[in-house]
């Protein structure tokens, strides 16, 4: 676990990255940061992640019982990314550079 010395400025807008399609607000103000870069990327893998459970989630809804029960279950996975949201809001305020459970390791934004 590294802390990191940014400016509280670029602690909230990496912290801001972390809300749903919001991941491009620290590369926009913050371009030259590579604390910024890191929770926008964070953030974009989030995003990207819950746009597809919710996606399969709702095309499973449709079918009766089975699809139901699937839908359930990706339910639950979507409050599991909702805890990763406040983890990695967390992380970026407080100054630290923790990669996400499970997605975190993913790179899109060098």
């Amino acid at each position: 676990m590294s802390v990191f010395m940014v400016s509280s400025t670029e602690k909230a807008l990496s912290a801001i990255g972390y809300l749903g399609f919001l991941f491009f607000i620290p590369l926009v103000c913050c371009k030259d940061s590579q604390y910024a870069k890191f929770h926008a990327n964070q953030g974009l893998i989030l995003f990207i992640t819950s746009l597809i459970v919710t996606i399969v989630s709702r095309i499973f809804a449709l079918i009766p019982i089975i699809g139901w029960l699937i839908a359930l279950l990706l339910s639950i996975v979507s409050l599991v990314l909702f805890a990763f949201m406040i983890l990695g809001i967390v992380n970026a305020a407080t100054g630290k550079m923790n990669r996400l459970p499970l997605i975190g390791s993913l790179q899109l934004i060098k």
